[in-house]
């Protein structure tokens, strides 16, 4: 069985009381539903107690107690809390979930209420709030657990305007999404250029030719994707490159050195600097902390379930633990039906991992501020005409003398001996 099909997120079934718009839960840690997986519902999760990792996507970061995330539709989730063996956490998390439908109505009720896209838009990346929108937040969610009836509606409405109102106090946690987030002018001239990138960017890529397919001069195309997508061109390349090793690292056993190779370097010790510049950690560590996190399963615990789980709804959520025979379920596009239906666009398929939307700055990742420092240095500098370095300045070696280099001193720059995960 392929590593893939290990680790994709087990499809939960979320069912609500038929006079409930949403659903409204609290449940112990270990538990059943606490486990790598995902649902078409959005969701809002409040971690009331203990620490560890989360991991929102391709996110893996750490969690304390009033950690606050909201997650998009099929946006896969797990927090895995470092506790002994053996021990429970009681009423570990308290929660909303809510369908999509229920969302685009919410939005589309008033226009004092369409400030709730953008929010529903963002979670498809998966938000966790900081701050005074926090703290709003947890107290509201609180609230709606002893509301019933209209009530119950009216909190909800406090509490998604709320979190929406304070984009300062919004963080954006996963990179991977589908397409640009809306309609933009010129949008299929970069249409043109991002295919182009996602399907050549394993190989020799510069501004110049990009330019050229688009029928425009290199200065004024490199401005023009700088407009539309926030990002330099190399900047945008390289992301596309770190990403999609993401996405190798996480579904597949291929080593380091072969997925360097892989997605467009050509010399280790680069593909190290620049994944740790995008990621704040090394390649390996990236894996190690993936798999752990989306492997993490209930441990059998001798104790009293009876109270472990209450919620406002009378039905309880159903576990279908049904991943996808041929795990694609790991790659499936997060709240790619909600982009669609707002912006009217198709969501972009590409296999090779997905790059960063148009238009969406996400700094955050493994690690936190510690990349988002890392990567500043890069982020005004262009390609120019030049085709962007796969390798590092002066290295004239041919492939095969990197490759076997590259297998002898697997880490260089991040002191990543690339140990095989236990």
């Amino acid at each position: 069985m392929g590593l893939h099909k290990k680790i994709a997120p087990d499809f939960e079934v979320i069912v609500c009381a038929p006079s409930e718009s949403f659903r409204w839960n609290v449940h112990d840690y270990p538990h059943h539903l606490a486990k790598w997986h995902y649902h078409p519902e959005f969701e809002l999760h409040l971690i009331q107690s203990s620490s560890g990792k989360m991991m929102i996507g391709d996110y893996i970061g750490d969690f304390a107690a009033g950690t606050l995330v909201l997650t998009g539709p099929d946006l896969p989730h797990n927090w895995v809390s470092e506790v002994p063996r053996g021990t429970l956490v009681p009423n570990r998390d308290m929660l909303i979930q809510f369908g999509d439908e229920f969302a685009r109505k919410v939005v589309e009720l008033s226009p004092e209420l369409e400030e709730l896209e953008d929010l529903f838009r963002d979670a498809v990346l998966g938000i966790e709030f900081t701050g005074a929108t926090a703290e709003f937040g947890r107290r509201l969610l609180r609230e709606i657990g002893e509301a019933h009836g209209a009530d119950r509606l009216l909190l909800f409405l406090r509490l998604m305007t709320g979190l929406a109102r304070d984009r300062r106090d919004r963080r954006l946690l996963s990179r991977r999404a589908a397409a640009p987030v809306g309609p933009r002018h010129g949008s299929e001239k970069l249409e043109i250029a991002m295919g182009h990138i996602l399907e050549n960017f394993t190989g020799e890529i510069s501004l110049t030719q990009v330019a050229k397919l688009c029928r425009m001069e290199p200065s004024a195309f490199s401005r023009f994707f700088k407009k539309q997508t926030g990002h330099t061109f190399a900047r945008y390349v390289n992301r596309t490159r770190v990403y999609a090793a993401c996405n190798l690292l996480t579904h597949t056993e291929r080593p380091v050195t072969e997925i360097c190779f892989e997605v467009g370097y050509n010399n280790i010790a680069n593909f190290n600097r620049q994944f740790a510049q995008v990621c704040g950690v090394s390649p390996s560590l990236y894996r190690r902390e993936a798999r752990r996190v989306a492997a993490a399963r209930r441990p059998r615990l001798r104790v009293n379930p009876r109270g472990s789980e209450r919620s406002s709804s009378s039905p309880r959520s159903l576990d279908a633990s049904a991943a996808a025979p041929d795990g694609s379920a790991a790659d499936a596009v997060p709240g790619g039906a909600w982009i669609a239906g707002r912006a009217g666009r198709k969501g972009n398929q590409a296999a090779k991992g997905r790059p960063l939307p148009a238009g969406v700055e996400t700094e955050q990742a493994v690690g936190g501020t510690g990349a988002q420092q890392a990567g500043q240095q890069h982020d005004d500098a262009d390609a120019g005409d030049e085709p962007l370095p796969r390798s590092e300045p002066g290295d004239e070696r041919q492939p095969g003398q990197r490759r076997e280099e590259g297998d002898r001193k697997q880490d260089q720059s991040c002191h990543d001996a690339n140990q095989p995960i236990e």
